[in-house]
């Protein structure tokens, strides 16, 4: 992920898109192999399989959103919100293997035991009912996305900084969809046109390489996210500016924040206080820091603040000696 990124404030995430997306790969699969089984088309072979692919990977989103929703437990304190990261980081794998690796595999068998396209017309009459439906499920997508999107963003740079990766799921596969059938008409024009169905195998390896390209790419943006990932350089100074703006706050030593969920922030901090201060105040202090974090950043679900006095390197090192002494009686 990108250094800079826009955090969420009011927006939520729905199984809109997602149902959308299904019910349309689900009828473009259908067809797609019937059409395959009457012309012999690899392409549409690889396009039908492409849309089984999305449909299983509809269903993976749906189950992480499930999973996410489970509410913190003893073991997993933290909640489950990170499960939209792991599902679509399986979602990765098998984009790249059953969608991307087979096409290949496919693609290759086409060139070297090359066979005519039959029934023509059924070939485009699918893709373009294909193209249609693929068309409305990524408008739906995109639609539903744009309540995450800064107007100042380009769609590219939103789907490499936001943190809700269903939309970039959905985004990327549909949009894979349209180019994937953009190359199986292609190569089928060519076949026909050439006499050669060789072109309907290469259309076949560039739908192949296609999807193993956008794996990459969800795998590259999911990654960070699952292993832990920080707001933006832009978010964290916002952040600081709400802690050291809070009257109370001294100084602040400290400040780390982990994405639990692409509408989940984690935030962990220390302050510095006066040592005059009542305990009293000091207790006023955090809830006014928690206050204003909480309306500037609302997917604030966890924040800690740790309170401490300012101190010299030498009152320092005399209290972190007293510490080992104590420890080592």
């Amino acid at each position: 992920m990108k250094k800079k990124s826009h955090t969420p404030t009011s927006a939520k995430e729905s199984k809109g898109a997602i149902i959308a997306a299904f019910s349309a790969n689900v009828g473009i699969a259908i067809a797609k192999f019937i059409a395959y089984t009457i012309t012999g088309s690899t392409a549409l072979l690889a396009e039908a399989a492409h849309s089984v692919v999305d449909s299983t990977n509809q269903i993976l989103l749906i189950i992480g959103i499930k999973q996410s929703k489970k509410k913190p437990t003893r073991t997993h304190p933290f909640g489950y919100g990170r499960a939209h990261f792991l599902y679509a980081f399986m979602i990765s794998i098998v984009l790249f293997s059953l969608g991307g690796m087979f096409a290949v595999y496919e693609g290759v068998s086409k060139i070297q035991h090359p066979e005519m396209i039959n029934h023509p017309i059924v070939a485009y009459a699918v893709l373009v009912i294909a193209a249609l439906l693929e068309g409305f499920a990524l408008r739906k997508a995109l639609s539903e996305a744009r309540g995450f999107k800064p107007k100042s963003q380009s769609w590219w740079q939103f789907l490499q900084q936001t943190k809700s990766v269903n939309h970039v799921v959905l985004a990327l596969e549909d949009s894979a969809a349209l180019v994937g059938l953009s190359f199986a008409a292609i190569g089928i024009t060519l076949s026909l046109i050439t006499g050669n169905p060789v072109w309907d195998g290469i259309s076949t390896l560039f739908i192949g390489g296609l999807l193993v390209c956008v794996a990459f790419i969800l795998f590259r943006e999911v990654k960070s996210l699952l292993i832990g990932e920080a707001v933006g350089s832009t978010q964290e100074r916002r952040l600081r500016e709400i802690i050291l703006g809070v009257e109370g706050v001294t100084k602040l030593v400290d400040l780390k924040t982990l994405y639990t969920g692409p509408m989940e922030l984690f935030i962990a901090m220390k302050i510095i206080v006066d040592e005059e201060d009542s305990a009293r105040y000091v207790s006023k202090t955090i809830d006014e820091v928690e206050a204003k974090i909480r309306k500037a950043f609302p997917i604030a679900r966890l924040i800690y603040v740790e309170p401490d006095l300012y101190k010299t390197k030498k009152q320092q090192l005399k209290s972190d000696t007293a510490i080992e002494q104590s420890i080592k009686k």
